[in-house]
């Protein structure tokens, strides 16, 4: 399953598609335009989720500030039968874990830089 997300330029709000089959999600009079995810990291702030596996569990984390105006929102493990979210705040950790599923997509969510993503093995 592949995580798709719509978000709202005009005022921020996004929304999951579960499943997406094209048709225009309308916010504030226009549509909602999918977020493309990050999987390379240029910039001096780090985005792409890194993980250990260990006991059967997944522990990700994301090498980025937690500051009020620049965090990560929230972390995602989505498999074919599974989606998984914990949402974040600022002065948290940009930590998650999750049940271990081999060939699952880990999504981490800036404020700042939007949607990173990284393959589990």
């Amino acid at each position: 399953m592949e995580l798709v997300i719509k978000k709202c330029r005009m005022c921020g709000e996004m929304v999951k598609m579960v499943k997406d089959e094209g048709c225009n999600v309308v916010c504030c009079g226009k549509p909602m335009e999918t977020l493309v995810p990050n999987s390379v990291d240029a910039a001096a702030e780090k985005h792409v989720p890194t993980y250990e596996v260990k006991d059967g569990k997944i522990f990700v984390t994301v090498n980025h500030v937690m500051e009020e105006e620049h965090y990560i929102e929230w972390i995602s493990m989505v498999s074919d039968e599974k989606e998984c979210t914990s949402y974040l705040k600022p002065g948290m950790e940009a930590k998650a874990h999750f049940k271990y599923i081999p060939g699952s997509t880990i999504y981490a969510y800036c404020n700042k830089h939007e949607l990173w993503k990284k393959e589990v093995e």
